[in-house]
């Protein structure tokens, strides 16, 4: 079975090179993983004795491998002993030495609003890890769905979206790869994921008629994310040094006239035709979502929400309450409470995956 699952890892690390996918630094490549290489030895200096001694010169002298130290540069040294249970931790924590396997911590945010009735949002998460034969298989899956305020049924659209999505990808993907008989699936993962987008959309024109909603999905396998996106939900990644980048691009009509120069970002904010959306799910016209992958912020954050929280909360502030609470769960508690401390004016969800490679 070890065999079995180490040949599993390099056909994905393949199959993530087909979609233009740099191989995970972390994991052997497949040639080494079915091979067993182990390095090369190490070069070894050449037998003194076996030197020229032509002209009756005595062959060199090797030096010594050990040399005394002076009295001097021995002061302050003792004796080796066994360490102590917090002098290894400190160790480890001094020398960074990453944890296996990969650790992911989720937290989840879902609240109705101050000014709303009903919940319209829908939020799904899934992490699994499988670890065996020293190689580790990472798999997660995060939706938020906004149903389109104002259409009919906008709660049911968001819902069945988010299950139609969040079922074909679990069948497509993660069954495959955990299951008994292992296998990677045929198709790219960035046409899978348009796949299931046009599958979530023709649940939303069947169950919901009349209906729309926004879908933002990232699909996580070891370091590589695939996103989704539709809409004006949206996906960030927050780094260590600072750094939050906005991952989606707003499928609105006050960001297409920003994009166009034809509004500044603080018009657009307070535009009253603000949340009018130009593709969503649930339209009859034909439409591509954004599709594409991008690297896990190692150390950092992944964070997907909807307009009821970044449209409330300035992102100094949103990233200030994600990395200074202890965990991600707190942190989305701490969100959803900024948000009603705004007004509270849609209803908020936030999905927030901390991936913490350090000891410590």
């Amino acid at each position: 079975m070890g065999v079995r699952f180490s040949s599993l890892i390099g056909k994905v690390i393949t199959w993530l090179q087909r979609a233009g996918v740099a191989e995970p630094p972390s994991v052997p490549s497949a040639d080494e993983m079915s091979a067993g290489a182990t390095p090369p030895p190490a070069a070894t200096a050449p037998d003194a004795s076996a030197q020229d001694t032509e002209g009756g010169r005595p062959p060199a002298v090797s030096e010594p491998d050990t040399i005394p130290l002076r009295e001097e540069e021995m002061v302050g040294i003792v004796g080796t002993r066994p360490l102590e249970e917090g002098e290894v931790e400190e160790l480890l924590q001094k020398a960074a030495i990453p944890l296996r396997p990969e650790q992911v911590s989720v937290g989840l945010g879902y609240d109705v609003g101050l000014q709303r009735d009903h919940n319209e949002d829908a939020i799904y998460a899934t992490v699994s890890n499988l670890s065996a034969n020293g190689r580790d298989l990472l798999f997660g899956l995060f939706v938020v769905a906004d149903g389109m305020g104002g259409h009919q049924h906008g709660e049911v659209a968001s819902e069945v979206a988010a299950r139609a999505l969040a079922q074909y990808l679990m069948d497509a993907v993660h069954h495959p790869l955990f299951q008994a008989e292992p296998r990677v699936p045929e198709d790219a993962l960035i046409e899978l994921m348009h796949e299931a987008v046009r599958r979530a959309h023709r649940a939303v024109v069947e169950k919901a008629p009349g209906g729309g909603t926004t879908i933002t999905a990232a699909l996580l396998l070891n370091g590589q994310v695939t996103i989704a996106h539709v809409g004006d939900s949206r996906a960030y990644a927050i780094h260590p040094d600072g750094r939050m980048e906005v991952l989606t691009r707003d499928h609105s009509l006050v960001k297409r006239l920003e994009e166009l120069g034809q509004l500044t970002p603080d018009e657009a904010a307070v535009h009253p035709q603000r949340n009018v959306l130009y593709r969503a799910l649930g339209q009859a016209e034909p439409f591509e979502p954004d599709v594409f992958i991008t690297s896990a912020p190692q150390d950092g954050y992944l964070m997907l929400c909807s307009d009821g929280l970044w449209g409330v909360v300035p992102e100094e502030e949103l990233f200030r309450l994600v990395t200074a609470t202890p965990s991600p769960a707190e942190a989305c508690q701490q969100l959803v409470r900024a948000a009603n401390a705004g007004g509270g004016p849609d209803n908020i969800s936030v999905i927030l995956v901390r991936f913490g490679g350090q000891r410590g």
